[in-house]
This record gives structure tokens, C-alpha cells and sequence, in this order.
């Protein structure tokens, strides 16, 4: 078993928000407060450390009361930059990755995902959720993984590779389905326009 206190969770929200009008996503309001907050407080609950990755309006994600760190890759690289540099800054054997823009992922994330890492001893443990064509299928932003990878991401990313799927298929990764009776069906949709964000707001 993992403890929830080896665990450092991270919140992406380091994207150029390009389907939001260029707005900083994260910062958009969902029922009352900033998505990355209402993301960071379903993350605290479930990880024994916590941080973001963001590259504007650092003050304003600092007001959160964690860490923040801006990527080191240049040129909003997109989420593996983010997962770069979580790991670069992370302090605990594993490392749980969530993005910003999908305000309801399941408050038992960490722990399933933790269980399956230790069930199939592997390195990744990456959610699968159902799509809208009822297909279940990697959500590769939604993972726990080894914080001991740091360095093959680093080569990875050296060598110009920004797909997370391309980078995670090198390493002993396990799929876990978000699908049982009881889950809900919207946990893993992202919001990329405000229309979208409203939507997911309305029970």
C-alpha cells in the first residue's frame, strides 16, 4: 500500500486556455471559487502534499497556500512540461497529476489509482474513463506515478517528445476504469469554453 503522506499531488493549470479566449483557465470561476482552487481542495484530500503549475498570474495562484511553479520548458509545452516540473520539485517517492478544467474528479482518485499501482506493481497508474461514443479510454493527465522517472522524462522532453501517451507507453503503466455503478459519468470531463464550465456547474 502507498500512504497518502508519499504522495505529493499537482495541479496543472499551465495552458494558454486557447479555447477560453486566451483567459487563464484556472482562474475561471466554478460554483464560487477558481477551478485550480476547487481542484487543488479535492486533491488536498487525498495527498499529503500539494503544489501548482502555472505560468501567468503567479500571485494569484499563490494566494492558494501551496507552492507554485511556472514549467521549465518554454512556449506553454503542454501538460508533460507540467508533470517536468512537478517531478523536479516533488519530494515524495510518487507524484499524482490532475488538471484544472475537470472540476469533478472523484474524491477516491488518488487512493484506486494507488491500489492498482500496487496490485500490478507498476510504475504509472493512469485513469480510463468512458467517452461521450461509450468507449473507455486513457485519460493520461489523470496518473500517479513514480517520482523516480524524473529522469527519463527529462530525455524524453530533451529529445522533443510532448505526448504524454508517447513518453508513459515507455514505462510498466496500468489502466484503471472510472466506470463502476456510482461513478459519475462527468468525473473526467474537461470544461474548455465558459459554456462548458456552466454546464458542468448544474447538478
Amino acid at each position: 500500500m502507498i500512504n497518502p503522506q508519499d504522495i505529493t499531488g499537482v495541479v496543472l493549470a499551465g495552458g494558454r486556455g486557447s479555447r477560453m479566449g486566451g483567459a487563464d483557465k484556472g482562474l475561471q470561476n466554478f460554483n464560487g471559487m477558481p477551478l485550480a482552487l476547487n481542484a487543488l481542495m479535492r486533491l488536498q484530500l487525498q495527498v499529503g502534499h500539494c503544489m501548482v503549475n502555472a505560468n501567468r498570474n503567479l500571485a494569484a495562484y499563490e494566494s492558494f497556500g501551496v507552492p507554485v511553479w511556472p514549467d521549465g520548458l518554454a512556449d506553454y509545452a503542454g501538460p508533460l512540461a507540467g508533470f517536468l516540473t512537478a517531478l523536479e520539485h516533488s519530494e515524495t517517492p510518487w507524484l499524482a497529476t490532475v488538471p484544472c478544467d475537470s472540476p469533478l474528479f472523484p474524491l477516491d482518485l488518488v487512493p484506486r489509482l494507488a491500489d492498482a499501482l500496487a496490485r500490478d506493481n507498476a510504475n504509472i497508474a493512469m485513469v480510463a474513463a468512458r467517452e461521450d461514443d461509450g468507449q473507455l479510454r486513457a485519460q493520461p493527465v489523470f496518473c500517479l506515478l513514480r517520482t523516480d522517472l524524473l529522469e527519463s522524462l527529462v530525455r524524453f522532453t530533451q529529445g522533443g517528445g510532448r505526448k504524454i501517451d508517447a513518453w508513459t507507453a515507455q514505462h510498466s503503466t496500468v489502466l484503471v476504469p472510472f466506470d463502476a455503478p456510482g461513478d459519475d459519468p462527468r468525473a473526467f470531463v474537461n470544461a474548455n469554453t465558459l459554456a462548458e464550465l456552466q454546464q458542468l456547474e448544474r447538478p
